[in-house]
C-alpha cells in the first residue's frame, strides 16, 4: 500500500548519504556554486508551477491566509523543533542541520506530485508517480546534503510519515484528484517552493513552513468556487 513512499524515503536517505560523503571532497567555492545552482533550479520549478494558474489572485489570497494561519500555529517552529531534537539526539555538530531538515522536508512535501502520487497509490495501488518523484528527490538530496549536511537525511522520516499517512487516507480525500483542485494546489505549492529557492540563494529568509496551510485553503477554494 505504501511501496512508493518506502522507495521515496529510501531514495532521500541514499541521496543524502552520498551527498554527505561527496561533500567532504567539495571545496567551499564549489559548494557555494552547487547551492546557487540548486536554489535557481528550485526557484524556476516553483515559478513554473505558480504561473500555471489561469487566475493567480485567489492563490495569492490563499497564500496570505495560509501564512497568517501558519504563523499563528508556528508550524515552522514546530518543524525546526523536531530538527533540533534530532540534532541533539544524534549529537550532530552541523550548523546547518535544522536548515537542511526544514528545507528538505518542505521541498519534498509541498508538490502536487506528492499529493497525486499518494492518492493514486492509495486508491489504485499504482506507485509509478511516487517512483518518479523518488528519482527527483534522490538527486535533490545529493545536492542538498552536500551543502546543508545531515539534516537533509532525516527529512526521509518526514517523507515516510506524511506521504505514508496521506496514501493510507487516500480513499477519503479522493477529491484532491479533481483537476481544478489539483491546479490550485500546484500553483500555491509553486509559490511556496519558490520561497525555498529564495532561501537557498540566501536572498531573504522566508519561513516557508508557515505557508503550508495555504495548500488547504487552495484546495477548499477550488472545490467550492
Amino acid at each position: 500500500m505504501v511501496t512508493g513512499t518506502l522507495v521515496n524515503s529510501a531514495a532521500v536517505l541514499a541521496g543524502s548519504v552520498f551527498g554527505l560523503f561527496a561533500g567532504k571532497y567539495i571545496t567551499e567555492r564549489l559548494r557555494g556554486t552547487l547551492m546557487n545552482a540548486l536554489g535557481l533550479a528550485v526557484a524556476v520549478i516553483g515559478l513554473k508551477m505558480a504561473l500555471s494558474a489561469e487566475n493567480l489572485i485567489p492563490m495569492v489570497a490563499c497564500l496570505l491566509l495560509g501564512g497568517i494561519t501558519g504563523e499563528l500555529m508556528r508550524i515552522e517552529d514546530g518543524v525546526a523543533w523536531i530538527g533540533e531534537r534530532l540534532k541533539q539526539r544524534f549529537r550532530s555538530d552541523s550548523p546547518t542541520f535544522v536548515q537542511g531538515f526544514v528545507a528538505a522536508t518542505v521541498l519534498y512535501l509541498t508538490g502536487a506530485m506528492m499529493i497525486v502520487g499518494c492518492i493514486t497509490e492509495g486508491t489504485t495501488g499504482d506507485g509509478s508517480i511516487l517512483f518518479l518523484k523518488s528519482i527527483l528527490d534522490g538527486v535533490a538530496s545529493v545536492a542538498l546534503a552536500s551543502t546543508l549536511g545531515a539534516g537533509v537525511a532525516f527529512s526521509a522520516l518526514s517523507v515516510f510519515v506524511v506521504q505514508g499517512g496521506l496514501t493510507l487516507a487516500a480513499s477519503h480525500i479522493a477529491f484532491l484528484q479533481h483537476p481544478p483542485v489539483l491546479a490550485a494546489i500546484t500553483a500555491t505549492g509553486g509559490m511556496i517552493i519558490l520561497g525555498i529557492g529564495i532561501n537557498l540563494l540566501e536572498l531573504k529568509t522566508i519561513r516557508v513552513g508557515n505557508l503550508i496551510p495555504a495548500l488547504l485553503y487552495a484546495a477548499v477554494y477550488a472545490l467550492f468556487f
